[in-house]
């Protein structure tokens, strides 16, 4: 973590980037990095209780104003894999994560993140339950390709599906 910090501010220094490109990356990066360390486990008791069960982060979803510039950035520093790259977005992939970068306006902006809920994809009786609960806490739900989007207290946009979302 120490070299790929060291080499975006020597990028930063030599004029390769902008002081919002450095700060946008070095945060993108910290979250990156959390998000690899393992997370501590949900006392069996409570995971009971939950409709959804979430197992992982699926994907951040990142607005940018040049998504091929982002996309051979963090391909090009980081390895992360491109794929499903129509020419307005692509996938990023690393370890078990993905980072999609798409052009939007406004740009240097997270508008969502996705969890990956427990049995989705396997068990047919989990996105009914999900569905009715989110309607219950009165949830305005919005659905995309197998998935569910609802604002969380702030407005920020929470979506939730299986693994391929």
């Amino acid at each position: 973590m120490e070299s790929i910090i060291a080499k975006l501010l020597q990028d930063f220094e030599q004029g390769k980037m902008t002081r919002r490109q450095l700060i946008q990356t070095l945060a993108l990066t910290a979250t990156a990095a959390s998000a690899l360390d393992a997370a501590p486990a949900v006392p069996a008791a409570l995971a009971d209780g939950y409709v959804a069960k979430v197992t992982s982060i699926n994907h951040v979803s990142y607005q940018v104003s040049d998504y091929k510039k982002v996309r051979d950035f963090y391909a090009g520093l980081f390895g992360m894999q491109v794929s499903r790259d129509d020419g307005m977005q692509c996938r990023l992939s690393f370890g078990d994560n993905i980072l999609i970068v798409r052009n939007r306006t406004p740009a240097g902006k997270v508008d969502h993140i996705a969890y990956t809920i427990a049995n989705w994809d396997t068990d047919k009786s989990v996105k009914p339950a999900v569905e009715a609960e989110l309607k219950r806490r009165g949830l305005n739900i919005r659905t995309t390709e197998g998935s569910f989007h609802v604002p969380d207290p702030e407005g920020f946009e929470v979506q939730m599906g299986g693994k391929e979302q």
